[in-house]
């Protein structure tokens, strides 16, 4: 049975990331027992963080509280203690018994967690991509509670500068950079200008492990010849393509071009089921 880790094509194994914390298509995102399962297994898992109005992050995606959680309202202005009392919805939009975690509380159970294997990798998408969104609250509520588990984090997100005053903190962390804002790759499908926008990454985050892009401009680069992740590969850095949704026909047809271009990390909210058909092809 497949374990939606990763899938290795020609000799180059590609991870199979699970995108919000998700195994399975109809899994719960950001449940505590997912994410240490996957990283008992070795998996990527990636999960996203939003300010709230003590200073920390929650685990989630949205700004609003109110499609995803029981809450009303805006994250950045609920306190950590209401935030500890709300639970999370279904896809249904019926509540659950899984309460919504603080970051602090993912890290403690990552750290309290028992066989998390040594190169399994939590990516914490951060959010918050506006000037002056971080402050010296977020950035020493961040470090207390990564620094201990930090050999199983890397921090990305859209904004180099609020990634960096964050990793600046917390020694020894892995950070990434996702280049691909909306307007930049308007731009970019107009322009096509691939070496200029490669360049512009690799300047704006040099100490970027991981560059995140959107697979859709992987794919139209590559059928206007020009590789993209063979671009990042050469200025040394690893490439994850997001976001294959559901498992289906259509996104396998997409992840197979995306292992032919040696792609070391796939997004994706189904990897149990992609990798199945996979290993079908």
């Amino acid at each position: 049975m497949p374990d939606g880790v990763a899938i290795t094509r020609n000799g180059h194994r590609t991870l199979l990331k699970w995108h919000r914390g998700r195994k399975r298509l109809a899994d719960l995102p950001f449940t505590g027992e997912r994410i240490l399962e996957g990283m008992r297994l070795g998996a990527s898992v990636e999960v996203d963080l939003v300010k709230h109005a003590d200073g920390g992050f929650a685990v989630l995606h949205d700004f609003s509280l109110a499609h995803d959680t029981t809450g009303e309202g805006l994250v950045k202005d609920a306190p950590a203690a209401a935030l500890r009392r709300l639970f999370l919805r279904d896809g249904q939009g019926r509540p659950t018994t899984h309460q919504l975690m603080l970051f602090e509380d993912l890290c403690a159970l990552l750290a309290a967690g028992e066989g998390i294997a040594p190169e399994a990798l939590l990516q914490l998408d951060l959010k918050e991509e506006g000037r002056g969104a971080i402050g010296a609250r977020e950035v020493a509520a961040f470090a207390d509670a990564a620094t201990p588990v930090r050999q199983h984090l890397i921090l990305s997100g859209g904004s180099a500068d609020n990634v960096g005053m964050l990793a600046a903190a917390t020694p020894g962390l892995a950070i990434g950079y996702d280049p691909c804002a909306a307007p930049v790759v308007a731009r970019l499908v107009v322009t096509r200008a691939f070496d200029r926008f490669v360049a512009d990454a690799l300047a704006a985050a040099p100490e970027a492990r991981m560059i995140y892009l959107a697979y859709q401009l992987v794919l139209y680069a590559a059928d206007q010849g020009f590789d993209l992740i063979g671009a990042f590969h050469a200025a040394g850095k690893t490439v994850d393509a997001w976001t294959l949704d559901a498992a289906t026909p259509e996104n396998a047809a997409r992840a197979e071009r995306l292992l032919a271009l040696n792609v070391d990390q796939i997004t994706t909210d189904d990897p149990e089921a992609l990798e199945a058909l996979l290993l079908r092809a």
